[in-house]
């Protein structure tokens, strides 16, 4: 019965009516504001490659450009879920902030006392301290704004303050430094990367794993009776996939240590400096890594298990998720858990990136935060949005900053142009949501 299941590009007259791109687009089942996404960041890059006299399109600024969005990226994750349950919170730059100051006092100043320096736990309870910090301070505002009534607005607006101001507090305003070496590691620069050969093997990886799930979800369809994919679409979708990653981690292998650096790893290591130089490639970044796996477990939750469904029933339709018998309560207090947890492992990569704990830290996060969401096309009125569109959201949002630092571009101008972004893609997302009516 199942094989004779016809494929998503033969169903009838309407189909063959359709012009070849649309045919194109529903055998393959692109997301067309993806694609769309997709198209505006490349003419981003070229646009800020040709203003930048070459200096943009290089393996060194892409290869920081990833790094950078890191931290947004993660957060941006657990954003998604929150304006999808029509909240918001405007509170993740402070905390982020607030577990940043945590984890540095944390590991430069009480854990010597305990276990001396240089321990090799350091880095781990420090980790803990700080995702157990925002776990409790994301879902004290979940309680107050699921029990008490209270929008999340004003929550989260309140608590933008508060825990910004408690950042201050915990060390009287001075900066905390350094980080423990095992720490910065979550970092990047040149410890905090993989190498040449990891990152091959971590690409082929991953080759395999987008394979293995494309076979995977031919077979589910095929076991249920839902329409599959023709053949040449789900080789086409493979291929460009493994192109993508493949191509990715050559340009993280282009970019290589600086000259001091490779010297002093030669000499350490007791390897001769030959006359030419030593080549020693980054490879992928480590807080990469641990973007791509946040992305991969929070969409594993938002569309594969029963917690993110209820997320998606909520949001689009609150009432009746109650009347179903979902407890909205305690979804919204989990949600501004895991919202916490984010930003707290947000904050251990810029921490360890910056190699200090300060008081600016996450200032302004929120913005950045919330416009990868909305750019990525989750909808501020709820029930819409998906974690790969609001990570590359992220991406474009770190593209036009990083560029107009190229350019030298004001910083005022800078806020300007994000803020029009922002207005924009909602206003393009009012737009798609009344044509799909």
């Amino acid at each position: 019965m199942a094989e004779m299941v016809k494929s998503t590009t033969s169903s009838g007259p309407r189909a063959a009516e359709a012009s070849p791109v649309t045919r194109f687009f529903r055998a393959t089942e692109i997301d067309t504001r993806l694609l769309g996404m997709i198209g505006a960041l490349i003419i981003i890059w070229i646009g800020f490659h040709i203003i930048t006299g070459g200096l943009f399109l290089t393996p060194r600024n892409l290869w920081n450009l990833s790094v950078q969005t890191t931290d947004i990226a993660v957060m941006t994750t657990g954003m998604v879920l929150i304006i999808v349950t029509r909240n918001i919170d405007l509170s993740v730059g402070s905390v982020l902030g607030l577990c940043g100051m945590i984890m540095g006092v944390t590991q430069a100043k009480i854990l010597p006392e305990y276990i001396g320096f240089d321990s090799p736990f350091t880095w781990a309870i420090t980790l803990l301290v700080g995702l157990a910090a925002g776990c409790l301070i994301g879902a004290f505002q979940g309680i107050i704004i699921a029990f008490l009534n209270v929008p999340s607005f004003i929550v989260t607006l309140g608590g933008l303050l508060v825990w910004r101001g408690a950042t201050w507090l915990v060390t009287s305003g001075q900066t905390v430094a350094p980080m423990d070496q095992t720490f910065r590691i979550m970092g990047g620069g040149a410890e905090g990367s993989i190498g040449a050969t990891w990152s091959w093997i971590v690409g082929i990886c991953a080759c395999l794993f987008v394979i293995a799930s494309i076979v995977g979800s031919r077979r589910q369809r095929r076991r249920f009776g839902f329409p599959r994919r023709p053949m040449w679409a789900e080789y086409f979708l493979a291929v460009l996939s493994c192109v993508l990653i493949l191509g990715a981690v050559w340009i993280a292998n282009s970019y290589y240590w600086p000259i001091n650096i490779a010297k002093k790893y030669a000499e350490t290591n007791n390897i001769p400096w030959p006359e030419t130089g030593m080549d020693i490639p980054y490879g992928i970044a480590v807080p990469v890594l641990i973007a791509i796996v946040v992305g991969i477990i929070m969409t594993f939750i938002a569309t594969r298990l029963r917690f993110g469904r209820y997320v998606f029933a909520i949001g689009g339709n609150p009432e009746a998720a109650e009347l179903a018998g979902i407890k909205t309560r305690w979804v919204t207090v989990r949600i501004f858990a895991l919202m916490g947890i984010l930003a707290a492992i947000a904050a251990a990569i810029s921490t360890a990136r910056l190699n200090a704990a300060t008081n600016s830290q996450g200032t302004l996060d929120e913005l950045y935060t919330i416009a990868a969401a909305v750019i990525g096309g989750t909808s501020l009125a709820g029930g819409t949005g998906t974690i790969a569109g609001a990570m590359l959201g992220a991406l474009v949002m770190q593209s036009l900053q990083s560029g107009m630092v190229l350019a030298h571009v004001d910083t005022p101008l800078q806020s300007v142009v994000v803020g029009t972004v922002l207005v924009v893609a909602v206003w393009l997302d009012t737009v798609y949501r009344a044509r799909a009516k």
